[in-house]
C-alpha cells in the first residue's frame, strides 16, 4: 500500500487575496479561474478588513504574494508599503500590493483596466473625452486618458473638485451642466456610482444628447447594463460596460502576482457567471 503523503510533503499554494470592508466574490472568481486555466499553484482569499495596518503586517509575516485593495483603503495603504510604482504615486491611490521577498510595492491597475476596456473599442490619442465624476475611480481614469493622449474634460457636481483633478492631470474642469453637451465628445465616461443597483440618482447624461459613432463607458458593473448604456445603445453608440474595466484591472493584477499572461477568456467567463 502506498503511504499517504504527509502534510509537509504537499506543496503549499501561493496565496493572494483582497482587502475590503465587505468581501465580494468577483475577484476570487476571476483570479481562481485564471489559476485553474494555467494550472498554477495559487489560491485567492478575500478578507473583510477593519485594521488595515494589521492586515499589511500579516501580509509580510505570512508571505502573502498579493492583495487587491478596495476603497476606503486605497489612499491609506500608500503609507504602509515600501515603495510605490510611479503611476500609482502620480494617481495618489493604490489598488494592488505585491510582496516580493518581504518588500511591498503599491500599484494601481484601475487606470489600466479602464484604458484597456476603452481601447478594445477605439484608439484614445486625440479623442475628445467627457469624464463625469472626480472621485477615486475618475482620478485613475483621468490619469490614464492623459497618458494615452486624449483631450479630457472632467465634469462634476462639485466643480471645485473637477477643477482640482483637471489641474493635476492637464484636463479641463467643468460643472455637471457640461453633460448636456455630451454629444460634442467622442467618448463619454460615467465614473460615478450613478446607475448602480443601490443608487437612486438620475444620470446627468441624457440619451438624447448621444449619437451614433460615440463610445459610452459606464464604470458601474452591478448591473452590467445600466440605464445610461441602454439609452446609449438606442442612439447607436458603442458601449463599454463596467465589467470590462473590472476584468482588465484584475488581469493586470494577475500578471503582477504570477508573472504569466492573464487568460482573459477564462476570467471573463467567471465574471459573467456572477454578474450575468
Amino acid at each position: 500500500m502506498t503511504p499517504l503523503a504527509t502534510p509537509a510533503a504537499l506543496p503549499a499554494p501561493i496565496v493572494c487575496g483582497s482587502l475590503s470592508r465587505l468581501t465580494s466574490p468577483l475577484g476570487r472568481a476571476m483570479h481562481e479561474a485564471g489559476y485553474r486555466a494555467l494550472g498554477l499553484a495559487f489560491t485567492y482569499l478575500p478578507f473583510a478588513v477593519t485594521d488595515l495596518p494589521g492586515a499589511i503586517t500579516g501580509m509580510r509575516a505570512l508571505g502573502i504574494r498579493g492583495f487587491g485593495v478596495s476603497q476606503p483603503y486605497k489612499q491609506e495603504v500608500m503609507a504602509l508599503v515600501d515603495a510605490l510604482e510611479p503611476t500609482a504615486a502620480r494617481i495618489g491611490a493604490v489598488n494592488t500590493v505585491v510582496n516580493t521577498a518581504g518588500r511591498l510595492v503599491g500599484h494601481n491597475t484601475d487606470w489600466q483596466g479602464a484604458m484597456r476596456a476603452l481601447e478594445e473599442v477605439r484608439a484614445l490619442r486625440g479623442a475628445r473625452v467627457l469624464l463625469i465624476g472626480a472621485g477615486g475611480v475618475a482620478r485613475a481614469i483621468a490619469f490614464g486618458l492623459r497618458d494615452r493622449g486624449a483631450v479630457v474634460t472632467i465634469a462634476n457636481r462639485d466643480r471645485a473638485k473637477a477643477e482640482s483633478l483637471a489641474a493635476a492631470t492637464g484636463a479641463r474642469g467643468a460643472g455637471l451642466d457640461e453633460a448636456a453637451r455630451a454629444g460634442d465628445y467622442d467618448v463619454v465616461v460615467n465614473a460615478t456610482s450613478i446607475g448602480q443597483v443601490d443608487t437612486q440618482a438620475e444620470n446627468p447624461v441624457s440619451p438624447a444628447t448621444l449619437h451614433e459613432g460615440q463610445v459610452v463607458m459606464d464604470v458601474v458593473y452591478k448591473p452590467l447594463r445600466t440605464p445610461l448604456l441602454d439609452g446609449a445603445e438606442k442612439r447607436g453608440a458603442m458601449l463599454v460596460h463596467g465589467g470590462r474595466m473590472l476584468l482588465h484591472q484584475a488581469a493586470s493584477q494577475f500578471e503582477l502576482y504570477t508573472g504569466a499572461p492573464a487568460p482573459l477568456e477564462a476570467m471573463d467567463a467567471a465574471l459573467r457567471a456572477i454578474t450575468g
